[in-house]
């Protein structure tokens, strides 16, 4: 976990590599909710009989589950201090070259790209990379704009 002491110390570490952070399970249950919440029911993620016989010889995890868990991820591989509120701003580029099978864990690094002024606190550009125990190519790659406001920036 690497802890900035403030956003200019935020600043000065663009282009450094965080990570990597803990391993986090992907288990069914949690594949079975997030179709749930975004009525994606497809088979490949839902129907273990029918996805062993498929291309991945097993359930796989939506991408987009594996998106949504960055937050957390990246929450496991760094902090700045004085932040009052942090907002998800954005994606610049996104791809998911492999899949997550169920039962496979995954862990992130992350790159700081960019770290620019906005009112009340910082933008910060990371590309943040999501590997899986199961090796290969990773399984998620993006580039993540957040913003980061202080007390004054409320």
């Amino acid at each position: 976990m690497r802890v900035f002491s403030s956003f200019e110390e935020l600043s000065a570490a663009v282009g450094e590599h965080l990570g990597p952070g803990p391993w986090q399970r992907i288990e069914q249950s949690r594949v079975d909710l997030f179709a749930d919440a975004t009525d994606d029911h497809q088979w490949i993620h839902l129907d273990p009989v029918r996805a062993a016989a498929g291309p991945f010889g097993a359930t796989i995890a939506h991408g987009y589950l594996t998106l949504s868990l960055l937050p957390a991820l990246a929450r496991e591989l760094y902090r700045v201090e004085g932040v009052a509120m942090g907002v998800n701003y954005g994606l610049n580029r996104v791809r998911f070259p492999a899949p997550v099978r169920v039962g496979a864990a995954v862990r992130a690094t992350a790159t700081i790209a960019e770290v620019s002024p906005v009112i009340g606190g910082v933008q910060l550009v990371a590309t943040v990379t999501v590997e899986s125990d199961s090796g290969g190519k990773p399984v998620c790659v993006a580039e993540t704009v957040s913003r980061l406001y202080g007390a004054e920036g409320r």
